[in-house]
């Protein structure tokens, strides 16, 4: 007598940036009597190589931010990249490099200098041309030469890609990449399309650029969940 939520397994999609952006500011600054909170950094960002995820290289010179400081400006930028700015998903291989900032001998502490980065990373991305990116899958089919044809056409109603093809005995071989979100369900498709007579081995393989349409349509699934949630 269990209650379950069914419905269409969730996709992981991620963000990614198009463009570097310099010299973005972060800044956060408070006073409210008493001590007060100083934090500041500059950062450039650019897209970084496609599973590197996320890179960080400090080129602070002369103290302008004191060491301590670093690490907690770091994290700021870690937390701010776990919701991008187009749909709340994470975004991923991007470089980052600390360039300058500045910091107060009295307000300044670990807090203040971690909302600066996660300011600072904010910023950058909504400057820096964010589009999505979904998981592609390594998928390999088999089937009975007869029903090529109806597995090749329903592959590429899928957005698939097929990359090599090939014989193995009578039966007809094929590599593909295909997008994960076309995938749920295949496994029955496939044995209607071939009377049983096909098997197909699917891992994951590597993220790529989502078609605009298609990231219209998530911003938009996002949307509705979001406002049902409100």
């Amino acid at each position: 007598k269990l209650e379950a939520n069914v419905g269409r397994p969730e996709v992981a999609y991620k963000e990614a940036i198009t463009k570097k952006v310099d010299n973005i500011v972060g800044k956060y600054v408070q006073q409210s009597g008493g001590r007060g909170k100083y934090g500041h950094c500059v950062i450039n960002v650019e897209p970084g190589e496609p599973g590197k995820g996320f890179v960080f290289v400090d080129k602070i010179k002369g103290g302008a931010i004191p060491r301590e400081f670093i690490k907690p400006i770091k994290e700021g930028i870690e937390i701010g990249a776990q919701n991008g700015i187009l749909a709340g998903y994470p975004v991923t291989d991007f470089t980052v490099t600390l360039i300058d900032g500045s910091y107060h001998d009295v307000d300044s502490d670990e807090m203040s200098f971690q909302l600066a980065g996660k300011q600072a990373i904010k910023e950058a991305f909504r400057k820096a041309g964010s589009v999505f990116m979904e998981p592609v899958m390594k998928l390999e089919v088999e089937c009975s030469d007869e029903h090529w044809g109806n597995v090749a056409g329903d592959l590429m109603k899928r957005r698939a890609q097929i990359k090599e093809t090939g014989n193995r005995g009578k039966n007809k071989t094929a590599l593909v990449d295909a997008p994960l979100a076309e995938m749920f369900g295949y496994a029955n498709a496939l044995r209607s399309l071939t009377q049983g007579r096909a098997s197909f081995s699917m891992e994951p393989s590597f993220y790529a650029q989502v078609p605009n349409q298609l990231a219209e349509k998530i911003i938009g699934a996002r949307q509705e969940v979001a406002a049902r949630s409100n």
